[in-house]
Order: structure tokens, then C-alpha cells, then sequence
């Protein structure tokens, strides 16, 4: 089978990510870090250092910041929503042309497959541009009556909510970070993008499209850097109004406290422990792969990770043989390697993380259906591989169940009748509440469990990825706030109420 991709391409991306390290992006300008300190990027895949990126450290972040204020209260305010719209459909353009550079970059840096780095980080991000180029023209207030005394006109206006301070993971690096700026740039804001330090080279390339799109200076910035150094920095500054933030659930409550200061607005997209509930009458030719996937696909590193999942007991042991067969075949290797249907995980530190869970249900009375070790040897050497593995007798308390472990462990559990409320009371077992899956012919037992699952989306009998039309967050402990749809886009604005006398 033959790389979907140019040889030649990834050649001349290793040399060149060899020749120099990733700049920084402050006020239309690449740069070094002020430091002029690096950040060594590692190959999940062979565990060897490849690239470097600049660290930006607090001085940085300072500038990008100041920037993105100058450039708020200045000619970014002028530029009309549809001049807004134009840029970000040329930089969803240039992105398109860029993509087999973008997706080799992200495999390298995060491990993905090159496929679903492709259509799920390149086409993703192409299409939360040229979605949220279609709000910039359809940010509207209302009308309304007041009771007062009097003759009136009454309106409100949507007004950029101001600095925008953009946190994105490790997992999507490159979608999640257009898929923030894009809504923020729609609105009217400014962005400061911290990228995460584990994954910094594909926000470098989106720093060149940035430029050649043609958004002014300060507009877009991006400060690579640590998170204890440069993320502190960005949440603590003054001049930031507003915090985007996707990540763990502990660093969303760091953020929540340092945004006191001069009470930033706050949105979390944080944890996730989601689960997928099987009825007996569902169909499992389709069930069985996506369960399978919804765990197993890059990795389990998913914040919506099907990770629990909840069996009838008449089909119970028809799709526990199914998922496990697919764990047990499914193909494991390098994110550039032909045929990978699962690459590495990101490091060392998630290697350990996800091995130590899968041994802590092993000693808390779990068994391990297939999986449950790292993979060594030929065409693994010293790279993050872990088995995809499938856990039974798994219950309520055991850490696997309980516990966010992103990584490719499903924990399975069996129910015995279709009591929804008992059903929807296991799914709701937890501090949790990001998404969940239901598979079943009966769309009255569908509709029921819906009403009563506590998490932000519900997927019935399938459903794609991540759409930017459809609002996504968390209930509980997954977040604060929705991205994507209207709702994603106003939450990057404040809400003015304005009252005429006449």
C-alpha cells in the first residue's frame, strides 16, 4: 500500500524542521523568544527529539498581548464584518492548499494517523473558518417594548467581547486552535493562541497562513510555551478579557481562580468520561465498530471518549467479542506508516498514565479482555504504542470507571432490563458530563434516555465528529459555556442594552 503522501513532501518537512526551530507570532511578526530558549518537540513515535520550538516565557506573552490590545482599539475595529469574512475564507483557502504539509507536521508532532490528521485537522479546521466567516456578518441585537412610562426605543448590540486568550490541547492541535480563532475573529476580538508545549509545530505553520491571509498585525498572535510559564502568564494578564480554554478538568479550576483579577470571561471545554449505552434491540453491525472507535480512535486522546460502556445483557456477549476483535485487530503503529489505524500516544508522561490505570483495574477485580500492555519490538522501538484494551467486570469506584484516562481503555458494564432512569442513573455516575452515545431501535427508550443523560451532547444511533454548527460542552465538571453554532459565536461577545427616550 502506498503513503497517501509525497515522499519527497515529508523529506523536505524533517529537514527543514531540522534547519530551524518554530518562531513565535507577535504583532505580524515571527520571532524568537525573547528568552531565546527552545522547546525540544518529541516523535511519539520513536520517543526521539526532532524539532524545535521557540518557549515564549512572560515577557513574550506581554508583547502578544499589548498587540492584540493595539490592535482591538485600533484598525481591527474599522474593518467591516464582511472585509472579517473574506480573511477568514482566504485563510481557510490557504490551509487547503497547506494540508498535506499541516497533516504531516500534526502526525509527526502528535502521532495521528495521517488520514485523520488530513480530514479531521486540516478539513476541520478549513470548515470552522469558512462556517464562522458566515456569522461575521450576522451579529445582530434586538428590539424590544419596554413598560416604562413613556415613549421609547429600546435595542441591544453584540460588541467583541475584547483579548481573547486561546489555551488548546495536545490531542487536535490543529483544528482546536482555528477552532477557536475563528468564531473570536468573526466577532470582532483579538487572539493571543498558547498552543500546548507537547504539540507546537503545527501553530507555526498556522502563523506563516496567518500572515498570508492577510490579517493585520496583533490581530492573531502565537506564543508557543509552557504551561506553568507562558499559559500563567496569558490567564493572569490584565489585558485580557477573555479566556477560551479546552483541556483537563484540573488546569480549567486554575484558570476559573487566576481569572479573578479583573473577572475575565470564561469558557471551559474540560473532561469528559462519556458513556455509550447498547439496548438489545440496537443494531450492532453498526454499534459494535463505532463503540469500538469512539474509544479507540486517536488513541482514546478524545475529551468525549465513549470510554463506559453499558451492554443489555441479552447482546452483551455478542459485542464485547465484537469490540474486542476489533481491538485485537486493529492496526497499530507510526501516524506515517501505511494502513495505521491507531498511532502512539502523545508521551512518555500519557504512556504512564494510561498503564497505570489499565494495572489499577486489573488490582481492583477488572479483567482484561484483550490489550492492556505497551507494544515493543519491531516497528515499535522506544515510540508510545499501548494495546487498545477492552476491560470487563469493571463497576462504579473502580478508577477505570470513574477517572479520565485518555487513552484507549473502554471499561464495559452490563444492565439487565430497559429501566431508563436506573440506565440513565449509571451513565450519570459521575463528576463528568461531556457526551454519550445511545444505540437502539426504539427512538420512545431514545428520546427518554436523552431527556435524563447529563451531558452536553447525546448522539443517537451514531453521528459524525465535531460539526461546527452544533453547539459542544459539557454539564458538570466538563466545562462552562458551548462552542460552535450561534452560541459559540456569542460567547465571544458582551450583550449592550441601549434605551432612547423619545
Amino acid at each position: 500500500m502506498n503513503a497517501p503522501f509525497s515522499p519527497d513532501a515529508l523529506d523536505a518537512l524533517r529537514a527543514d524542521l531540522l534547519a530551524k526551530p518554530r518562531p513565535l507570532l507577535i504583532d505580524g511578526v515571527l520571532q524568537a523568544a525573547a528568552s531565546g530558549e527552545t522547546i525540544e518537540v518529541i516523535d511519539p513515535a520513536t520517543g526521539s527529539v526532532f524539532a524545535h520550538a521557540a518557549a515564549g516565557g512572560h515577557e513574550d506573552i506581554d508583547l502578544a498581548v499589548r498587540a492584540a490590545r493595539r490592535a482591538l482599539d485600533g484598525a481591527w475595529a474599522k474593518v467591516p464584518p464582511a472585509q472579517r469574512a473574506r480573511m477568514l475564507n482566504r485563510l481557510a483557502d490557504l490551509i487547503e492548499a497547506n494540508g498535506e504539509r499541516i497533516a504531516l507536521t500534526e502526525s509527526l508532532d502528535n502521532g495521528m494517523p495521517f488520514m485523520m490528521a488530513k480530514f479531521v485537522g486540516v478539513m476541520g479546521a478549513s470548515e470552522q473558518l469558512r462556517y464562522n466567516a458566515g456569522w461575521a456578518t450576522k451579529v445582530t441585537g434586538e428590539t424590544m417594548a419596554p413598560s416604562a412610562p413613556g415613549e421609547w426605543h429600546c435595542f441591544t448590540s453584540r460588541e467583541p467581547v475584547g483579548v481573547v486568550a486561546a489555551i488548546v490541547p495536545w490531542n487536535f492541535p490543529f483544528v482546536m486552535s482555528v477552532a477557536k480563532i475563528a468564531p473570536a475573529l468573526a466577532a470582532g476580538c483579538t487572539v493571543v493562541l498558547k498552543p500546548a508545549e507537547q504539540t507546537p509545530l503545527s501553530a507555526a505553520i498556522l502563523a506563516e497562513l496567518v500572515l498570508e491571509a492577510g490579517i493585520p498585525a496583533g490581530v492573531v498572535n502565537i506564543v508557543n510555551g509552557y504551561g506553568a510559564t507562558a499559559g500563567a502568564a496569558l490567564v493572569d494578564h490584565p489585558m485580557v478579557d477573555k479566556v477560551s480554554f479546552t483541556g483537563s478538568t484540573a488546569v480549567g479550576k486554575a484558570i476559573v481562580r487566576a481569572s479573578t483579577g479583573n473577572l475575565k470571561r470564561v469558557t471551559l471545554e474540560l473532561g469528559g468520561k462519556s458513556p455509550v449505552v447498547i439496548f438489545a434491540d440496537a443494531d450492532l453491525d453498526k454499534a459494535i465498530p463505532a463503540a469500538a472507535m469512539g474509544i479507540f480512535g486517536n488513541a482514546g486522546q478524545v475529551c468525549a471518549a465513549g470510554s463506559r460502556l453499558f451492554i443489555h445483557e441479552k447482546v452483551y456477549d455478542q459485542v464485547i467479542e465484537g469490540v474486542s476483535r476489533r481491538a485485537a485487530t486493529l492496526k497499530v503503529g507510526p501516524g506515517l506508516a501505511p494502513g495505521t489505524e491507531m498511532g502512539p500516544l502523545v508521551s512518555q508522561v500519557q504512556l504512564d498514565r494510561v498503564l497505570g490505570y489499565i494495572g489499577s483495574g486489573a488490582e481492583q477485580g477488572a479483567t482484561v479482555s484483550v490489550g492492556g500492555a505497551r507494544l515493543s519490538g519491531e516497528g515499535y522501538g522506544a515510540g508510545y504504542f499501548v494495546q487498545p484494551t477492552v476491560l470487563t467486570g469493571t463497576a462504579a469506584g473502580m478508577k477505570v470507571v470513574d477517572e479520565e484516562i485518555f487513552g484507549p481503555v473502554l471499561s464495559t458494564m452490563r444492565f439487565g432490563d430497559d429501566d431508563v432512569d436506573a440506565i440513565a442513573a449509571g451513565a450519570n455516575a459521575t463528576e463528568y458530563g461531556l457526551s454519550s452515545s445511545i444505540w437502539t431501535r426504539d427512538i420512545s427508550n431514545a428520546l427518554r434516555l436523552a431527556k435524563r443523560i447529563r451531558a452536553g451532547t447525546v448522539r443517537i444511533n451514531g453521528g459524525g465528529g465535531v460539526d461546527p454548527a452544533i453547539p459542544l460542552g459539557g454539564f458538570k465538571q466538563s466545562g462552562w459555556g458551548r462552542e460552535n453554532g450561534r452560541a459559540g459565536l456569542e460567547a465571544f461577545t458582551e450583550l449592550k442594552s441601549v434605551s432612547v427616550a423619545l
